[in-house]
């Protein structure tokens, strides 16, 4: 069904005030015609009476003096002036005994009918004087003004009509005047207060339009561009209304709400901007989709998991974005989160499979959660996915780990080469000395070789002990020493990373736990703190006794230390922020927490910005337990 456009104010106005105007006008016209016409018939009835009045009064003298051709002369002259129809006198009987014309003598008229006129109807006896408008004279059907007056009986006619109590009346005067133009009159009359009326109405719409315009028209007419282009995006537009007050208020009111409509805009494009940038910070992929399987929102990580490009936005589908689909996917066959989370409030966590714009598929650990937000619509339901890439977590994963694994290898190398380089040189000089049969002494240098194997052989046993599992069961374990064989392992790491190592401890600190899980412990901690000093530094190491029961392992570096904000997920698995830009996996510091823990003793952090970061490990110590050494 088409819809009818809206129609303009200032047709609405023109076209009103012509209607009012013209109805006013007719109203205001018929009024004065009518008064006028009123006006016209009390002029000719007022003439009527002043010729009846002359009528009667030379009717009466001439009754009086018995002259009656003079009497019928009187009627045919009366009957011939201007704008006189036809004059008659009757008796009382309704004979006519006097008429301006011949043809209307001895005519009888039956005066208790009503034949003069409908209004005339008269007994014979009463006093009658009327004015009657008549459609028809008595001789031409135009319309007459009709005078009928009695002449009542006097003393002086006594003689002739009797007494004045039998005989109240002597006769009727009757006399029609032309009412053509009376009409014409009216007529012209009208048409000139037509014009007149006319004038008046169109110089009163001509002001009051110019009035409307000026005040009204013209001043709505920018308000309702000002308010198109403001709809059109001009969040700048205003306007400056002249006028009335009312007009100036409704500018400075549309100024107004411009102004609160462009801080809006501007507040929830912040506020947009806001949340997409949180989302762009996140490592893990992140989309948002509504009921409807539209994408509403994403991060970079989610484009870059699907390889559509830093600009391009996602597909609008989600099915198609992730799944390479045409349609939903069938929900008995994989997870589908919007079906999935459908009445449900708590989130989910599911695997799934992944297919790229490049057809490539890669395994993904999605973390789903429905959330409902209120819109100008109503609540509107919303899906939000954490996805986390998991092939790329396992590759930097164990990227991290062999490079860790290379750093400590190429440590160990360095290690072994020094003492095995000496036994070499010893094996060389013997040789030599053999071969030459010069006499020597082989005891000193069996000593030393047997000194540099000793070396390698303590290396390759720190070595071995690192890589052993946990035993279900704890031992007691010398802290002192697993620490020299630690820093042993990263000595050569340390001079790569221009570190220097110092180290205080107590003889024969020791503990109940796993030689292979405290090792990993110091390892961590001790290359946390490498990575810390990217331009070098100096690392201190305490091992003390509390004398409280406890057993307090300091590591203390000069690096660019923690952010008090990140301080509080430090220990949380996955997180990480070197200061070497390098990613980690995240896990160290939540696992050296896991075992300092297992073993009842805590870790604690302490650091400053610029300054560095100090970690303590307490342990409950083992001879404070037992009473003494074992």
């Amino acid at each position: 069904m088409p819809t009818m456009q809206p129609k303009s104010l200032f047709a609405i106005i023109s076209r009103s005030l012509v209607i009012y105007s013209i109805l006013v006008s007719l109203i205001f016209l018929v009024g004065i015609l009518s008064l006028y016409r009123m006006r016209l018939e009390e002029q000719r009835f007022d003439a009527a009476d002043r010729i009846n009045l002359l009528l009667q009064v030379s009717l009466e003298n001439a009754m009086l003096k018995r002259d009656i051709d003079g009497l019928q002369e009187i009627v045919e002259r009366l009957g011939k002036q201007s704008g006189i129809e036809a004059v008659m006198i009757l008796n009382p009987a309704g004979e006519v005994r006097f008429a301006s014309r011949p043809n209307l003598l001895a005519r009888k008229f039956d005066l208790k009918a009503g034949d003069l006129c409908t209004e005339c109807k008269w007994n014979g006896r009463d006093q009658i004087e009327r004015n009657d408008i008549l459609p028809s004279g008595i001789e031409a059907p135009i319309p007459v003004l009709r005078s009928v007056k009695s002449v009542a009986n006097r003393a002086e006619c006594t003689q002739c009509h009797g007494e004045m109590r039998e005989n109240p009346v002597n006769g009727l005067l009757v006399v029609d005047h032309s009412a053509q133009d009376l009409k014409r009159n009216a007529l012209i009359g009208s048409l000139v207060l037509v014009g007149s009326g006319l004038l008046v109405v169109l110089g009163l719409v001509a002001g009051i339009y110019r009035v409307l315009k000026v005040h009204v028209l013209t001043p709505v007419a920018h308000l309702t561009a000002a308010s198109a282009e403001l709809a059109a995006g001009n969040l700048d537009r205003r306007v400056a209304l002249t006028g009335g007050s009312e007009v100036i208020g409704l500018g400075n009111s549309f100024n107004t709400m411009a102004s609160r409509l462009q801080a809006s805009l501007v507040e929830l494009g912040a506020r947009e901007r806001f949340v997409q940038g949180l989302l762009e910070t996140l490592p893990d992929g992140v989309r948002v989709i509504d009921e409807d399987f539209r994408i509403v929102m994403a991060n970079g990580a989610y484009r870059r998991q699907t390889r559509q490009g830093e600009i391009e936005p996602p597909d609008t589908f989600c099915y198609h974005s992730s799944h390479r689909r045409s349609e939903p996917c069938a929900h008995t066959l994989v997870t589908c989160p919007i079906h999935a989370l459908r009445g449900k409030t708590e989130p989910i966590k599911f695997h799934a499979r992944h297919v790229r714009t490049d057809g490539e598929e890669v395994s993904v650990e999605v973390h789903a959660a429905r959330l409902t937000i209120n819109g100008l619509d109503g609540p509107r339901a919303l899906v939000i996915e954490v996805i986390r890439d998991l092939e790329t977590e396992m590759q930097v994963s164990h990227e991290q780990r062999l490079s860790e694994l290379g750093q400590l290898a190429t440590g160990v190398a360095h290690e072994i080469r020094n003492p095995l380089s000496s036994v070499a040189i010893l094996l060389s000089d013997a040789e030599t000395s053999l071969r030459k049969g010069k006499a020597f002494d082989p005891a000193p240098w069996i000593g030393l070789i047997s000194q540099e194997v000793g070396r390698c052989l303590t290396i390759t046993d720190s070595l071995l002990k690192l890589g052993t599992p946990p035993d279900a069961e704890h031992h007691l374990i010398v802290l002192d020493d697993i620490l020299q064989e630690v820093l042993s392992l990263l000595r050569f790491q340390a001079e790569e990373a221009r570190v220097t190592v110092r180290l205080e401890t107590d003889e024969q600190v020791r503990v109940v736990g796993s030689d292979s899980d405290q090792r990993i412990v110091m390892i961590n901690l001790i290359q946390n703190a490498f990575h810390a000093m990217p331009g070098g530094g100096v690392l201190s190491i305490t091992l003390r006794r509390t004398g409280n029961g406890m057993i307090a392992a300091s590591f203390a570096d000069t690096g660019v230390g923690i952010p008090p904000e990140d301080i509080s997920y430090i220990f949380m698995p996955f997180w990480s922020r070197r200061a070497d830009d390098v990613r980690g996996t995240g896990l160290g510091l939540s696992i050296c927490r896991s075992i300092i823990r297992k073993l009842k003793g805590d870790i604690r952090v302490a650091s400053a910005v610029g300054v560095g970061t100090t970690f303590t490990l307490l342990l409950p110590d083992a001879d404070h337990e037992t009473g003494g050494s074992a």
